[in-house]
C-alpha cells in the first residue's frame, strides 16, 4: 500500500477505509482512461469488481439481517413479508451456512465445557475440605465439628450456574436433529 493511503486525512463523513477505497478508485478510472479497452475487457473488468462488491456485502450483512427481524415486534405477515425481501435481496450459498453453523456448534462447545468445568469445581469445593480460615461462617451444624458453611452455599451456586449452562448450551443448538 502507498503512503498516501497510509496517510489520509479523514474528513467528517468517511472514514479511512473510504477513502482509500475511494483514492484507489479514481486510480482505476484513470488507468482505463489511459489505456484502450474493447468490450469484453471491459465487461470482465465490471463482472470482477461487481462480484468483488458483492461477495464483502454479503459476508457483512448477510446473516446478520436476518437477524434484526427477530427484534422487530410486527405481525406474522409483516415479518413473513420482510423475511422474504430480505431472502430475496441477500443470497446465502453453503458455504455462508456452514460457517455459521459451525460457529454455532463452536460455541455450544465451548459453553459446555466452562459448564462442566464449574460443576466439577463447584462439587470438588463442596467435598474437598477447607482450611478452617477459609470456612468463614457456618450456618447450620450437623454436630459440633461439621456443617453447612456459606463457601458450602458458594459451591451450590457454582454448581447450579454449571447446571444451567449445560442446559442452555444442549437446547441453544443451531441445527434441528432429524425428528
Amino acid at each position: 500500500m502507498s503512503d498516501k493511503t497510509n496517510n489520509i486525512n479523514e474528513g467528517p463523513g468517511n472514514t479511512g477505509d473510504e477513502q482509500a477505497i475511494n483514492q484507489k478508485l479514481d486510480e482505476l478510472i484513470a488507468l482505463l482512461a489511459e489505456t484502450n479497452i474493447d468490450s469484453d475487457k471491459a465487461r470482465n473488468i465490471q463482472q470482477r469488481l461487481n462480484h468483488a462488491i458483492e461477495n464483502s456485502a454479503q459476508e457483512s450483512e448477510g446473516i446478520e439481517a436476518l437477524r434484526q427481524i427477530d427484534t422487530d415486534n410486527a405481525s406474522r405477515d409483516d415479518l413473513l413479508d420482510e423475511f422474504s425481501i430480505l431472502l430475496s435481496s441477500h443470497q446465502f450459498d453453503s458455504e455462508a451456512s456452514k460457517k455459521y453453523i459451525r460457529a454455532e456448534k463452536g460455541a455450544n462447545i465451548v459453553l459446555m465445557i466452562i459448564s462442566l468445568v464449574l460443576i466439577t469445581l463447584g462439587l470438588a469445593m463442596i467435598v474437598m475440605p477447607a482450611p478452617p480460615d477459609f470456612e468463614i461462617y457456618t450456618i447450620f451444624f450437623f454436630n459440633p465439628n461439621d456443617g453447612i458453611t456459606v463457601m458450602d452455599l458458594i459451591s451450590s451456586l457454582i454448581v447450579l450456574s454449571g447446571i444451567y449452562l449445560f442446559i442452555k448450551s444442549l437446547f441453544k443448538s443451531p441445527v434441528n436433529p432429524k425428528q
